[in-house]
């Protein structure tokens, strides 16, 4: 059918590509009352296999969206990681149980396994419940970018044309033309989106070849309910603890068993889930290890380590997820950082599209989503090239004298990085660089800590965290000190003044009706003493908006919010983002640094 003869829409976001970066995107904007829509070549969801491991900064993050509950409900957690290495008598023996998670501010020192389809589900039903669904049988045909600057740089015009093709309805009905404000390709590996505009993928594919089955085990070996690593002679394998007994193993192949000696590309007919897991069995000796069941899900792969050349055109159109980045899947980052990446960028959009930010938010120019999310895929592919290096050579043994050591390969997994609480964003229009030493806890470009304070009004214990949803709004936290004290509370009483000003950003970017703002006051003062009626009305918005630093009414925990985030007497103000990232810090009598940090890139209402 002739293109002139199909149906013209206009949304704000339209979302290529239904996975893991496409759902996250479409949710988050949902959430913002972003007008979203979400297409997928694919008639039917996912059911099994894919991704499975979610890391504890994701299980914070889905926490902001009140998605954790769920997921915690029906993963299998993974506490647990064991070492094997090969022993004297042939097989593997235990070398080191330790921690899987070791990162110390973890909120769930843990690691959540449930296989994609389900963790999918839990975005479907979300954006089910905020009116969004995924349109499948749906795949772009067509996409063109306007060439006019000013209309590319005016946030209220439509200036991506995508034409769209129903692959379930009659021809009459098979296409529509699509005016989109931003279009986002979370469209995989093989993204459509990112061919279109002729961005590269720099990097390189590895020699490993690795398979990867999903059972339910009948075995005798102890380990099999945490996360293991075996490294023997005749290869490495992971084996992780999934839902309802299931196990997912990750087996190193060799060359001769896959690849095919005419095309020299993997070929699965070469190599299926029965041969899989005998070679997982050789690797497991002197072990048992065989299947109750049908296998659930299975596939061969080799690894390619790349990440795209750039993330975004003309701050219009832009890519996420495995669309960006590849690597293999045994640091289990894949699904998470696709999810991060969709984090970073919906809430920099929403703002944008609602009018509370200019076009700069989402410039490459000024250091936002693409170097933010592509410096964190550098640096997941340079680690990953190790750990997957080190996974993959032959242990050290009294017969190997040149193999890797448990120690090595141990030092190298217990890192930060993998948890995902490490990602630290550098310094740009949306993170600041000064007064660090004011809250050095607090870090500028990373997340927020956990930590529970105790609520002033009725001695509610809370978490920190989950006062800084994911909801759109910036968040001001207000350390005033001990506001007991006359000094400090001069000191307080004067920066409410400033911040009363026509010109101090509360004010300056002001919606009627719509805040972009939500302002948090923790007081170092005593409960037993405390009076949140005495301070002034800005810093108590709501009863429920004020909490003090002491011992909850237990004694169990409390009284150290302030020394775990680096803040002293005098007090700090720290500016959150809405991705639950430290963006800036001041001074109680630097407001104006503020003022500065946000006037970099907020739009004053019309």
């Amino acid at each position: 059918m002739p293109v002139r003869f199909a149906r013209h829409s206009e949304v704000d976001v339209l979302i290529i590509g239904a996975g893991p970066a496409g759902l996250m995107c479409a949710n988050a904007l949902a959430n913002a009352r972003v007008n979203v829509r979400i297409v997928d070549q694919r008639a039917f969801k996912i059911t099994a296999g894919y991704g499975d491991g979610i890391s504890p900064r994701t299980i914070e993050l889905l926490q902001s969206y009140g998605l954790a509950e769920r997921l915690l409900k029906e993963c299998s957690q993974i506490h647990l990681a064991a070492f094997y290495n090969p022993s004297s008598t042939g097989g593997i023996e235990l070398t080191k149980r330790t921690s899987n998670i070791t990162a110390p501010s973890a909120r769930y020192p843990f690691e959540a396994a449930l296989h994609q389809g389900a963790i999918q589900d839990i975005f479907l039903d979300s954006m089910t419940s905020l009116g969004v669904e995924v349109e499948r049988s749906t795949m772009p045909t067509s996409i063109e970018l306007s060439k006019n600057e000013d209309e590319l740089a005016d946030p209220t015009s439509y200036p991506v044309r995508v034409v769209l093709q129903r692959l379930d309805q009659s021809e009459d009905e098979q296409q529509e033309i699509v005016h989109a404000k931003f279009v986002i390709g979370g469209d995989g590996a093989h993204s459509w989106t990112r061919k279109q505009f002729d961005i590269t993928m720099d990097g390189e594919q590895s020699d490993a070849i690795w398979g990867v089955v999903d059972f339910v085990p009948d075995t005798d070996f102890p380990d099999v309910r945490n996360k293991c690593l075996a490294q023997s002679n005749y290869g490495s394998m992971f084996l992780l603890p999934r839902e309802e007994d299931r196990v997912r193993a990750y087996v190193q192949l060799e060359d001769s068993d896959v690849i095919n000696p005419v095309t020299g590309r993997v070929d699965k007919d070469r190599m299926g889930p029965e041969e899989i897991l005998q070679t997982a069995q050789k690797s497991l000796k002197p072990y048992k290890l065989a299947r109750k069941s049908e296998f659930l899900w299975w596939t061969v792969y080799s690894v390619g380590q790349r990440v795209a050349s750039k993330y975004s055109i003309k701050n219009r159109i832009f890519i996420a997820g495995d669309a960006c980045h590849t690597h293999s899947p045994k640091a289990g980052q894949g699904m998470n950082a696709s999810i991060n990446d969709s984090h970073n960028l919906a809430w920099k959009i929403a703002q944008v599209i609602r009018g509370w930010a200019d076009m700069s938010l989402l410039s490459t120019a000024s250091s936002c989503y693409e170097s933010e999310r592509r410096k964190f895929a550098l640096e997941l592919i340079a680690f990953d090239k190790t750990w997957s290096t080190l996974v993959c050579e032959k242990p050290l043994t009294e017969q190997n004298s040149d193999g890797v050591s448990s120690e090595h390969v141990l030092k190298t997994f217990q890192t930060d990085f993998t948890s995902g609480i490490g990602i630290h964003y550098h310094p740009s229009v949306v993170v600041n660089d000064t007064y660090q030493e004011l809250a050095s806890g607090l870090v500028l470009g990373k997340r927020v800590p956990p930590y529970k304070f105790m609520r002033a009004a009725d001695g509610r214990p809370f978490e920190l965290q989950d006062l800084l949803p994911s909801d759109s709004l910036f968040k001001l936290l207000v350390f005033t000190g001990e506001f007991s004290d006359p000094l400090q509370q001069a000191r307080v009483e004067s920066m409410v003044a400033d911040m009363q000003k026509p010109q101090n950003f509360l004010n300056r970017y002001a919606t009627p009706g719509d805040s972009r703002f939500d302002v948090i006051t923790i007081s170092k003062d005593r409960k037993d003493e405390f009076n949140l009626l005495r301070l002034p009305a800005l810093l108590r918005p709501h009863w429920s908006k004020v909490f003090v630093d002491d011992t909850d009414p237990t004694g169990s925990f409390g009284e150290e919010g302030y020394s775990y985030f680096g803040v002293g007497s005098e007090g700090a103000l720290v500016a959150v983002r809405p991705d639950g990232y430290v963006g800036a810090i001041a001074p109680l009598d630097r407001v104006e640094v503020l003022d500065a940090y946000f006037a970099s890139f907020m739009k004053i209402p019309a």
